[in-house]
């Protein structure tokens, strides 16, 4: 991963490929944003000039190179636009996706300085990760040196470095860089390197170094507990489900979240087969349970005073002679039964064995993360993830606290008329399919069926932002974004800090 540092020194005398700046849309032409001071001096106060011979014009997502003039270390200067120009400071989301896109940008160069602004604590880390989470790249399976290689080692410029707040704002930056990037890494692996045993393997690894406590039920304890949903998606498998638990606990802390992820390596739809031209991505079914995993892991790393579980529903959805059919009913954990009317609305059936599970446990909240219906991405399109809960109040903290973290959600309801079309059926307590029109809020009431009395639940539909297919943007790559993860973060540090509402 790209090394990150921070230095005092003047963006004019750092030896570097490159150095970053900052510009924007002013009234009169492109203004330089803070930070650019002493690259403006070296162009003797002419590189605004410069730049808008070049065609830049501060739109935010643009980057233009200009060779550096003698006065500057560094052998290239970089200027990614902000958008409109900002008097009372830019964007801390403006910030994160600029350094994204230089760090991108720059992608095979050894060393390049982000001369952004960067003077409050908030805007320092905003920029780190911005720049950690742009530089990412997956290269696993390019060979011959195909794969361009990300930055070597970005240098962030600050007159902050020395104090205690900045030191800390890199150090967020870093353990949700590195913990975001790996889930991106889980959901752009490949199917058949990524299976429900190898990301159990790979939650017991990270437990271990971490500190973390790790349980795994293989397919004979699943059978054993009872757990029918899991059990009744991985029958047609030759990889057999599991559900694991990682949990960090805090000797300080005065509340309990269950974080709960749909871990569904691979959907095929199983009989319900996916057409061609819907199961091509299909790898991406687990960026829930990567996001969960991403989020105990940093929640562990930052020494939140909070006690973090997360569980990871995992299982493999195929069609074979096992697998299950259309008018099959699973006996849940818990013991309600499903009538499965569509073996591709699978996610909901191994998120309401772990919801159950996890209630058992009796945290104060419960959030499950699934990319678990279409519905929500006709609805939301492909940036917004819908936020349900069964607590109007939690509902819009959540949605507050992702807008906090820089990530796009939008409240959702749960119609208690929708609930009618999963009760009806005639052999089982429900059914998992409803009506058709409002599938994503009907997905949602489903699970609410397994949530335990006087527990706060919400459900995170990231089936949108989860998997990105277009352009590169920002920070973002293409294929797996880590979504939710920095809303599952900023959610625990709320809670650590007493802070729910």
């Amino acid at each position: 991963m790209t090394a990150l540092s921070v230095s005092t020194s003047s963006a004019a005398s750092l030896r570097a490929d490159a150095v970053v700046i900052g510009v924007a849309k002013g009234p009169k032409g492109i203004v330089l944003a803070p930070g650019a001071e002493a690259v403006s001096e070296a162009f003797e106060g002419k590189l605004a000039e410069v730049l808008t011979t070049l065609g830049a014009t501060g739109a935010e997502g643009e980057a233009v190179k200009v060779p550096s003039p003698a006065g500057l270390k560094a052998a290239l200067v970089l200027a990614v636009g902000l958008g409109e120009a900002a008097d009372a400071g830019y964007g801390l989301e403006t910030l994160r996706r600029a350094a994204g896109v230089a760090a991108r940008t720059l992608g095979g160069s050894k060393k390049a300085a982000l001369a952004l602004p960067a003077e409050s604590a908030d805007e320092v880390e905003a920029v780190a990760l911005g720049g950690l989470l742009g530089a990412y790249s997956f290269g696993t399976y390019k060979g011959n040196g195909s794969a361009k290689e990300p930055v070597g080692e970005l240098v962030l410029l600050t007159v902050r470095k020395g104090s205690k707040d900045a030191k800390a704002a890199v150090e967020r930056a870093v353990v949700l860089g590195e913990e975001m990037n790996r889930a991106r890494d889980l959901v752009n692996t490949a199917p058949n390197d990524l299976n429900p045993k190898g990301f159990a393997a790979i939650a017991q690894a990270a437990g271990k170094e971490h500190g973390l406590k790790v349980e795994v039920l293989d397919e004979k304890a699943l059978l054993k507990g009872g757990f029918g949903g899991l059990l009744g998606v991985g029958n047609g498998s030759a990889n057999p489900p599991r559900l694991v638990k990682v949990a960090y606990t805090h000797p300080k802390a005065k509340a309990s979240l269950a974080f709960i992820g749909k871990g569904i390596t691979y959907d095929s739809g199983g009989i319900s087969l996916k057409p061609a031209g819907h199961n091509e991505t299909m790898k991406c079914d687990m960026a829930g349970a990567a996001a969960v995993f991403a989020a105990v892991v940093s929640a562990k790393r930052l020494g939140l005073a909070v006690n973090v579980t997360a569980w990871l529903a995992l299982a493999e959805n195929m069609p074979s002679g096992t697998a299950t059919r259309p008018g099959d009913v699973l006996r849940m954990y818990g013991g309600k039964t499903v009538e499965v009317l569509n073996t591709d609305a699978e996610g909901r059936l191994v998120l309401a064995d772990a919801i159950v599970r996890a209630g058992e446990e009796n945290p104060d909240v419960i959030v499950d993360v699934a990319t678990l219906t279409g519905a929500m991405m006709l609805a939301l399109g492909s940036r917004t993830f819908g936020v349900m809960a069964n607590n109007d109040e939690l509902r819009e903290t959540l949605h507050t606290v992702a807008g906090e973290a820089g990530e796009q959600s939008w409240p959702m309801p749960l119609p208690a008329e929708l609930r009618k079309g999963m009760t009806e059926s005639t052999i089982a307590d429900l059914a998992n399919m409803g009506e058709r029109m409002g599938g994503g809020l009907v997905a949602g009431l489903f699970l609410k069926e397994f949530v335990a009395e006087g527990i706060d639940w919400a459900h995170l539909d990231i089936a949108g932002p989860a998997f990105h297919e277009g352009a590169p943007f920002g920070y973002t790559p293409k294929g797996g974004t880590a979504s939710a993860v920095r809303t599952l973060v900023r959610f625990a540090e709320r809670t650590a800090a007493g802070d729910k509402a």
